[in-house]
């Protein structure tokens, strides 16, 4: 069927390729018009939504929103992607497209001629789109904090070429943490002591940097953007990783070229990848925060703001049995419910982004970090059925010493802050709801699998040698499954 916007007859699928919409209400429609290239982009709408480039159409979370008003005036509203601002950029009267995406669907709520799922927008499913998690930033970017590997003296020459260049071409207020300067190998640099002047400095447990850093740079390997996370024990800036570690597994940029790959991010042409962290808290026996029904529920004011017993993990919590010889007893709750009791050197509960670390050496699944999901690993169970599992993001996972168990148990978060826990304690966790927002060399899919290539060498081997001299026979054709039974 044909409507009507801004007295205009707009064309349905098989009448038209292409639409025009006034992005400026009441001004003319021959002023700065935007084109939308339909071709190929509208898919069958029988789910109960239809797609624009790869893009779920929906009522009430939609990424297209129009109200009467806007439809009075031929305006639209969008959220949750940049798509006005991409228009500026590629100037009007251009044709924008969107690259398509698989993964950018709302699942249909509707089972049959009678079953759903009960209205409410609090609990909407709606499967993450890569394609759409695209940077914006709503004002320039003024402050960088820039951390660096310690000890590193490879590090030192592109961590002063990239502050000298922060300060002096892209004008940017630059943190760096003090005991970076402090280093032996930056004293005696006097490239780096001039440039100690131009900086401002932050001590860890000391200084809040929340509210204080736009934008983030690693020059390190992994273990760098592990402790980046630990300093934003709330909402974290974009991180942009350098790799100049070891492995590199979550370092995804090369420092040659630096200045065009920062200056794209600054400018807001990068993807990101929205790593999940979980929370965890360890609640003392007859504490008060253990009597918080939820750990969802506790917040850091409720413990003390030094603690370490209140934390957002960006790769695992570990539970193990620590120098004794007995074996790790303790109970494993998902949901407040006894799901089995862990009897072996311990369990792992990591993040997606954590399941390519330890778990993937004690026999987890590599899950991609996009996925919500826990993954729960035993490490060395005495049961040779004890598989690792992966549950759905946000559920409340527990853990305690079994009243059984001959000894206590010890806590690791992201391999820091290890302490003991006894029978009574217990150590709660769940998806957090801060992310770390990591920027994307090239896209979310591109980046992870190169690094299971490079870094883990997945499914490195030989291959197989062809067959020589095989020559089609009735024997051949039974064998490879391709004779005909005619």
């Amino acid at each position: 069927m044909s409507s009507l916007l801004n007295g205009t007859r707009r064309k349905s699928n098989s009448e038209s390729d292409s639409i025009s919409m006034d992005l400026e209400g009441d001004q003319s429609i021959t002023q700065k018009m935007v084109k939308f290239d339909l071709s190929d982009n509208l898919t069958d709408e029988s789910d109960g939504g239809s797609y624009y480039n790869g893009v779920k159409r929906r009522t009430a979370n939609a990424r297209f929103s129009r109200t009467s008003q806007e439809m009075e005036k031929g305006s639209f509203s969008f959220e949750n992607m940049n798509l006005l601002d991409n228009f500026k950029n590629k100037g009007f009267g251009q044709k924008f497209r969107r690259t398509k995406s698989l993964y950018g669907v709302m699942p249909n709520c509707k089972f049959g001629p009678c079953g759903s799922i009960l209205d409410d927008s609090a609990t909407s499913l709606t499967i993450p789109d890569p394609g759409s998690q695209k940077l914006n930033w709503n004002k320039p970017p003024l402050t960088v904090l820039v951390i660096k590997k310690m000890y590193d003296e490879n590090a030192l020459s592109a961590f002063t070429q990239l502050v000298k260049w922060l300060i002096q071409e892209k004008h940017m207020v630059v943190y760096v943490e003090k005991a970076v300067l402090d280093d032996a190998i930056c004293t005696g640099n006097p490239v780096c002591q001039e440039l100690k002047k131009k900086i401002k400095t932050f001590e860890e447990e000391k200084d809040e940097l929340t509210n204080k850093i736009d934008f983030v740079i690693c020059l390190g390997g992994d273990g760098t953007l592990l402790y980046a996370s630990s300093l934003f024990q709330a909402s974290m800036p974009p991180v942009m990783a350098f790799n100049m570690g070891s492995l590199g597994f979550l370092t995804p940029f090369n420092f040659q070229g630096y200045r065009e790959q920062v200056t794209q991010v600054l400018e807001g042409n990068a993807g990101l990848l929205l790593r999940y962290r979980l929370k965890c808290v360890i609640c003392r026996k007859d504490s008060h925060i253990s009597k918080i029904p939820h750990v969802k529920q506790i917040q850091r004011s409720h413990s003390t703001v030094q603690s370490k017993t209140h934390m957002l993990v960006f790769n695992e919590v570990v539970v193990d049995r620590g120098q004794s010889p007995y074996l790790c007893n303790i109970d494993l709750y998902v949901e407040g419910k006894l799901v089995t009791t862990v009897q072996g050197d311990g369990l792992i509960i990591s993040t997606p982004t954590g399941s390519t670390a330890y778990a993937v050496a004690a026999g987890a699944s590599m899950v991609h970090p996009n996925v919500p999901a826990i993954v729960i690993t035993p490490i060395c169970p005495h049961s040779l059925s004890f598989r690792p599992v992966v549950v759905p993001a946000g559920v409340e996972i527990k853990i305690m010493v079994s009243p059984e168990a001959r000894n206590s148990a010890w806590v690791s978060l992201d391999g820091r802050n290890r302490q003991e826990i006894f029978e009574g304690d217990s150590v709660r966790i769940t998806t957090a709801q801060y992310p770390v927002p990591s920027v994307c060399a090239k896209d979310q899919m591109d980046d992870w699998f190169e690094s299971l290539a490079e870094c883990l060498h997945w499914n490195v081997r030989k291959p197989q040698k062809p067959m020589p001299g095989l020559v089609e026979s009735p024997s051949n054709n039974s064998m490879t499954g391709n004779s005909d039974s005619s």
